[in-house]
């Protein structure tokens, strides 16, 4: 029988309970530090999540948001290469296993899938929450070092999310180095910040000069316009907020928006978007402002209005991220 529920609220589901008998106070002490480390900029060479507590609430706390950020940008990539399926996928840094529940959600099939990471914590209870979701159950949760010594088999995908900000620089080229060498693509997913971006386009260099070609977000391989120092290019993935968000951050809105910057390249032929909505659209009376990343290297800003007529429809319908122009091949 087909599990009907969404991954989204299937994971969440698999996410409720998570934290009984924990206190709470534990908890948002546990989360409030792993907050700290993760947007820290001094690299570790220890693992962040420690023991159960700190696994169980990054888990609650990060699962969510991290499922929604790669869920995103792996859209966006599938968009790129819509006839290909990934037939294997390693998950490097995976913790509890965010980024599987984001491949599985992406495209439907059973696959071989290793969750690589050094916190056996981690991927003890990532692979109890895997267990809520049949195409997870025999996911492969191996122990690994994430730095110099990494080595992977070839495989058809590997995503690499909120893991860079952990490694030293030297690390982070060897990570990217390595992924290119066994993979056929390759998605990078950290955190919506400058030092976020920097990271992100330190990797898509790295993946160009192996040979890779950009899918998304950039509509081009060439280099990005943005000036370093002046921006920075992300995105943002609406998720639900948990009771555990609520406890930690406080406010009563139902939701809040992750911030996140990525790249997704691959050695296969891709057919990436004419441009990209890379701010928020500003509607405004008869009229939508969207600004665009485009394929001649180069931001603008374009003004659609109602004159445009079914364009006009579209670009009020148009998100942060999305392609722009929408697709006009039927569904």
């Amino acid at each position: 029988m087909t599990d009907p529920l969404p991954p989204a609220e299937r994971l969440r589901a698999a996410l409720a309970g998570l934290l009984d008998g924990l206190p709470p106070r534990q908890a948002a002490g546990a989360v409030e530090r792993l907050i700290a480390s993760y947007r820290g900029s001094t690299p570790t060479d220890a693992p962040i999540l420690r023991d159960r507590a700190d696994v169980a609430a990054y888990a609650a706390y990060r699962m969510p948001a991290t499922f929604e950020a790669v869920r995103a940008a792996l859209e966006a990539f599938a968009d790129a290469v819509p006839e290909w399926v990934p037939a294997g996928h390693v998950d490097v840094g995976g913790g509890t296993g965010a980024a599987t529940w984001a491949v599985s959600a992406t495209w439907a099939g059973d696959r071989p899938v290793t969750v690589l990471d050094w916190a056996e914590p981690a991927l003890a209870l990532g692979k109890e929450i895997a267990a809520a979701d049949p195409a997870l159950r025999n996911v492969r949760w191996q122990r690994s070092r994430i730095g110099a010594d990494l080595t992977l088999d070839p495989t058809d995908l590997v995503t690499v999310s909120y893991v860079l900000n952990e490694l030293t620089a030297p690390d982070r080229a060897r990570l990217v180095d390595t992924a290119a060498t066994a993979a056929q693509a390759v998605v990078i997913v950290e955190p919506g910040t400058p030092d976020g971006y920097a990271r992100v386009i330190e990797a898509r260099d790295r993946l160009i000069a192996a040979g890779f070609h950009v899918a998304a977000p950039c509509p081009h391989s060439a280099a990005c316009p943005i000036v370093p120092g002046e921006d920075w290019c992300h995105f943002s993935a609406r998720v639900s907020r948990s009771s555990l968000h609520r406890q930690v951050k406080g406010g009563s809105l139902a939701y809040e928006d992750e911030k996140f910057a990525y790249v997704a390249a691959t050695r296969l032929p891709v057919r990436p978007a004419g441009a990209r909505v890379v701010r928020r659209p500003q509607i405004r009376k008869g009229q939508v402002l969207l600004d665009l990343c485009e394929a001649d290297e180069r931001l603008r800003r374009t003004t659609v209005t109602k004159r445009h007529g079914e364009l006009y429809k579209a670009a009020r319908d148009a998100d942060w991220g999305d392609p722009w122009p929408p697709s006009t091949e039927p569904a």
